[in-house]
């Protein structure tokens, strides 16, 4: 059991206890209240057959004193004979008022009838502001403590979320680091065999490599610094990255690229940005093994620019989908699953854009959509 759910649980243990105790402490209170409502009720019935005047006032002084107790006494006809507990200043259709509150108190309890010699009188009566604010605090200690949950789960969130993002960075910083040495030394061994082989294919081949090994560093050293932007035409940063990773894919693999313009504008960090789609094109790569096609098609509405990354892969469960963003899931063997996750955060926090799985099914393939303002 995760942590959220052992809060969810402790809140739901806490309001069932405390609807169950206000429950009967409220009961205990309804039958007090209509105990004193029965003794008002006898009180009354008493004035009517007192045998001197001190009688009368003590029984006077008795129904008076209780007024905390809303109440309506009506003749049989249900003509109004008297209100106690019932403040009608400022009511303006005080009949009308009167009317719905006998209906509200007769839904609420019984009325007490008193006979006399004469006829009967029947006593309406509600509940107490105190019997009342009773009935209503568990559900006012729910709403506090949903409050509270969503405060902590907030809270929470947002501080593992500071700690991820300070292990993504200095980890990538460290691996930007480590990167540096070698590559400064591949870069001295290069030009030994530049000169030796001045118009050689494979020199110049192994030079993007090694040019690729550079921006690979510089990527990681700008995770968790404001990178810059410009705006640039996405058509041909595409199609370089797709020809950079065609003479790399497997020979059974095919990239293509496809775009409704010629020229599409975004506001973009060119390193980073080139960064999320070669991880893109990677992840297809493991996804079909060795075989299959993987299709890069970049379009532009009115307000947005849409990249959609497509392979003919393996496909991700529909259980797996929502967690491929995690930092630290994988379906491979090898990996530390940073990948999608160091993607997102590059596209959403540095370009103000969207990266989301548009389409997948197991067997065919997976779709990715990136979405970016359009500059």
């Amino acid at each position: 059991m995760n942590w959220r759910s052992l809060l969810v649980l402790t809140a739901i243990c806490i309001v069932g206890a405390s609807l169950f105790f206000t429950g009967r402490l409220a009961s205990r209170l309804a039958v007090e209240e209509r105990k004193r409502v029965a003794l008002f009720a006898e009180g009354v019935k008493y004035i009517a057959i007192a045998p001197n005047d001190e009688e009368i006032s003590l029984a006077t002084n008795i129904i008076t004193q209780d007024s905390t107790i809303p109440r309506i006494i009506t003749d049989e006809a249900g003509h109004i004979q008297d209100l106690k507990g019932l403040d009608t200043s400022g009511v303006k259709d005080v009949p009308g008022f009167l009317k719905k509150k006998m209906e509200e108190f007769r839904k609420q309890n019984p009325p007490i009838r008193v006979q006399f010699e004469f006829g009967s009188v029947l006593i309406y009566y509600g509940e107490s502001n105190l019997l009342t604010s009773l009935r209503y605090f568990p559900y006012a200690q729910l709403a506090i403590i949903a409050l509270f949950l969503v405060v902590v789960v907030i809270s929470i969130g947002t501080a593992h979320r500071s700690i991820q993002n300070q292990v993504w960075v200095g980890l990538s910083k460290e691996t930007a680091h480590q990167l540096g040495t070698p590559i400064s030394s591949i870069e001295g061994w290069m030009e030994i065999i530049r000169e030796e082989l001045p118009d050689n294919d494979y020199v110049a081949e192994m030079q993007k490599d090694v040019d690729r090994l550079k921006l690979v560093a510089d990527r990681f050293s700008k995770v968790g610094s404001e990178p810059k932007r410009q705006v640039e035409n996405l058509v041909p940063r595409l199609q370089e990255m797709v020809s950079y990773m065609q003479k790399r894919a497997p020979g059974k693999v095919r990239i293509s690229f496809a775009t409704n313009a010629d020229d599409v504008e975004a506001n973009v960090s060119g390193a980073l940005f080139d960064w999320v789609i070669e991880n893109l094109i990677r992840n297809a790569l493991d996804a079909m093994e060795g075989v299959g096609n993987i299709r890069i098609l970049l379009e532009e509405t009115d307000t947005t620019v849409l990249i959609d990354v497509s392979d003919t892969g393996k496909g991700i469960p529909k259980h797996q989908i929502a967690r491929v963003f995690q930092p630290g899931f994988t379906t491979k063997k090898r990996g530390w699953g940073l990948g999608l996750s160091l993607a997102r955060r590059i596209i959403e926090n540095y370009h103000d854009g969207t990266i989301a799985v548009k389409q997948s099914e197991v067997k065919k393939g997976t779709t990715f959509r990136i979405v970016l303002p359009k500059a």
